[in-house]
Parts: structure tokens; sequence; C-alpha cells
């Protein structure tokens, strides 16, 4: 076997030996633990947005820069949330690093600052519920009273503006509407209740830094839960006829659903509605599961961007689509089936984006797709570390992914680790079985004296 035939071969194997480890090896942590590789991603994506990665992802998409510098304030709010409250000093740093360039002169030049509330609900939403989780990180005694009162005034006008709309869904641009961006902010309402109760006791005194949420008999209903409540009532009028589901584009003025309920939206919705209502959000998860969750060519769970039975364009939002699959909505949906406790189907979409996302380790760092598109290792990070803010963990719904959804492609991985070595095996078996061959030249005359064949 020629040496370069071998170190071919030996390198086909250590990649199907490396793809095996990626399928089998768990990628997450659930809602408590730290998800193996994330705080190393989140490395990469700083330096790469100190190098312009947001400019780079705002020239894919309209929200490409805002959406880096968003959800990696965000995974660093989720890991500081995993530690104890004296060891988010970094966390913390982090996380308002990226809240100061949201609200910079860069963070808000996409959006219309004359649009109610300024700037649009889209850019509030998320921005807010970065503020939300900065408090979070804070012990209640020790919140930066300036912060504190950002973000009291920022949910106010987010409240406000729902309470005198007509509609649920809000405008994120002028005369545009997306069901998911009023999400977002109706869930950063709920979080302004949850981190500052009406009436809620002082902290307690055995527990320093813990946060206070319980409320004495009497004490005034949380501020927004009015304006909560209205708002579920208004999306339950004006869900997708179609999946039942919250519809991906809506009429401006009435919220009247125009375009039918897409991957794109919906995984980020799951990940937010838990936290609005987690009744509602569990019957929408399991509606959405049920119509986007698939396994196209029996290879692995992804997401589709239309609902089973309807095929559509891809667009920016879905980015291409292969196979009717969203890359960024299976990616997503990580996110969505974490939060809502559904550990098989999010290990599962974890599992085989480490296959598929070609991620690339140093002592330091990771990224995937060799470091090409920062913004996705931004969305993934957050989608690792997704749980819920507001309410408690839910339980796990039925597993709709059982273990041997695997087998396909780890048989595809022990072919390919085999390819390099079948040539020399079938050498060898040409040349190594044939019984009772000579090993000298039958043609040649047996010489003087030597022994011939016995009789």
């Amino acid at each position: 076997m020629g040496i370069v035939r071998r170190v071919c071969a030996v390198l086909l194997t250590a990649a199907a030996l490396l793809g095996v480890a990626r399928l089998v090896v768990p990628a997450t942590a659930g809602p408590d633990g730290e998800p193996p590789g994330v705080a190393r991603q989140l490395a990469f994506l700083r330096a790469a947005l100190d190098d312009g990665a947001g400019e780079d992802a705002q020239a894919l998409f309209p929200e490409g820069w805002f959406f880096a510098h968003a959800l990696y304030g965000l995974a660093r709010v989720e890991l500081g949330l995993r530690k104890p409250a004296g060891r988010r000093a970094g966390e913390l740093r982090e996380a308002r690093w990226a809240l100061a360039r949201l609200e910079s002169p860069a963070g808000t030049a996409p959006f219309d600052p004359g649009l109610t509330p300024a700037y649009g609900i889209f850019w509030q939403g998320w921005t807010n519920w970065l503020r939300g989780g900065i408090l979070a990180l804070q012990p209640v005694d020790r919140r930066d009273p300036a912060e504190v009162a950002r973000f009291v005034e920022a949910s106010a006008a987010i409240g406000a503006a729902f309470d005198a709309s007509g509609t649920p869904y809000l405008a994120a641009y002028p005369g545009q509407a997306w069901p998911v961006d009023s999400t977002v902010a109706v869930a950063s309402l709920r979080l302004h209740d949850a981190l500052l109760p009406s009436g809620a006791l002082p902290p307690d005194p055995l527990r320093p830094g813990a946060p206070s949420t319980e409320v004495p008999p009497g004490a005034p209903p949380p501020r927004f839960a009015g304006t909560v409540a209205r708002w579920l009532d208004g999306v339950r009028q004006r869900l997708d006829p179609r999946t039942g589901l919250l519809p991906h584009r809506v009429d401006p003025v009435t919220g009247v659903p125009a375009e039918v309920a897409r991957a794109t939206s919906q995984s980020v919705i799951q990940r937010f509605l838990v936290d609005v209502d987690p009744a509602f959000a569990r019957a929408q998860y399991l509606a959405f599961r049920d119509r986007f969750v698939a396994s196209p060519l029996g290879l692995g769970p992804a997401v589709r961007e239309y609902p089973d039975g309807l095929a559509g364009p891809a667009d920016v939002d879905s980015g291409p689509l292969v196979l009717g699959v969203s890359l960024s909505a299976t990616v997503v949906t990580l996110g969505a089936a974490q939060s809502q406790g559904d550990a098989a189907l999010a290990g599962a979409l974890a599992n085989y984006g480490d296959l598929v996302g070609l991620p690339v380790d140093t002592p330091t760092t990771r990224r995937y797709a060799f470091g090409v598109l920062p913004v996705g290792d931004a969305f993934l990070a957050w989608s690792k570390t997704a749980r819920p803010w507001v309410a408690d963990q839910p339980d796990p719904p039925p597993v709709t992914v059982r273990w041997w959804w695997r087998l396909p492609l780890l048989a595809a991985l022990l072919l390919v680790g085999a390819l390099g070595w079948l040539p020399e095996l079938f050498r060898r078996s040409r040349h190594g079985s044939l019984p009772g061959r000579p090993t000298g030249d039958p043609r040649r005359p047996v010489a003087a004296g030597a022994a011939g064949p016995l009789p």
C-alpha cells in the first residue's frame, strides 16, 4: 500500500471517528449546565465583533448587526446565570458592552425613531429583554439604579404602546409587523414583573443577593398583568388558520394573518412564549413540532421552513432552503426545545449541528463553519444556553426523537472510515487466500537431484 494512499486512509478514518464522537457525545448541558464549548465560542465571537463581524452580518440581512451583538450579550447573560452571584463580573461586563452597542447610533440606525414605541417593537423588545437579563445577573440589593430606571422606563413605553393598539402585533418597521417581535417584547414585560414584582417583600437577609418574588396578601397585581392578558386574548383571535400557530407576518393595522406560520419566526416565538404563558406555549410548541420538525432523507432531525404539506420560497429570513429545511430555524429550534424541556430533540439537533457544522477548536476558541459566518455562532451559542427566565422549567413533552435517529449517519461514517482501506483488503484477499498456489514458477524445470513431488 503506497504511503500516500495509507495517509489518506488514516485521515478518512480519523474524520469518521471524529464524526462518530460528535454524534454520540452530548453537545448540550440542559437548562442548568454550561454547554460544551460555548464559552470558547463566545470568545471567538467577541473577537470577531471587534473585527467587524457585525458589519458583515448587516450586509446579509437587515438585522444582522443587531442580532450579532444582541445574541452575544444574551448568551453571556445565560452563562452568568449559571454561576454563583459573586462570579458573574465578566459576563455582566460583556452583556453591558453588548447593550451599549445596541443603544448606540449604529444599533438604532436601521430603525425608525418615529414609530410607537420609538424605533419599533423589534428593537424595543430585544433590547429590553437584554436589559432585564443584565438586572437578573445582579443581586437585588446591588442593582445599578440607573439600569433599573431605564428598564422600568422602556417597559412602560412598551406596555403603553400595546395598551393603545387595536392589534397585538406592533410594527417593527413602518407598515410592517411580525408577531415574533411583539412576542419578545411582551416576554420582556413579564420579565419586568418577575424582577420588580409589585409589593414584593425585601430580599431575604439569610440569602444575600437572592431575589424575592414573594408577594404578601393584598398586594397589587403585577404591573403589566392586564397588558399581557389582553395581548394573549388578541393573539388567540388572530392565529394562522392553517396551523393554529402565530402567523409569520400580519396586517399592521388589524393584526389579521398575512402569511402562514413559518419556522424562521416560530422557532423564536417558541423560545419566548414559555415565559409569557406556559400552558399556551406548550400547546403551541407541540403544534409547531408536529408540523415543522422533519427528517429529510431519514438523516436526523431538522426544521422545515414551511409547515408539512406546504412549499414556499427561500428569503432573507430563512436563508437557503435545502430539501425545504432552514438551517437558521433548525439552530434556533434547539433553544426552543430546550426551553420546553424537550431534551431529546434539543440534544439531537445539537449533535447533528456538531456533525455538519464543522466546528474548529483551539485552546481558547471554537467556531463553526470555519468561522466564515460569526452571526451563526451567535445564534447557536444563544440556543445552546436556552432556558426560561420567568417561568419554571416545564416538564418534558412526549418524546418524538429516539436514540436510533443516529444509526443511518453512524453507518455512513463507518463506511467512510473503511473506504480508504478497502483497496488493500481487496488486494490481500486476492493474493493471500488462494489455496495450494505454488510459490515458484511452475514452468521452471526441477534441478537434477532435487526431490520431486511425492507420488
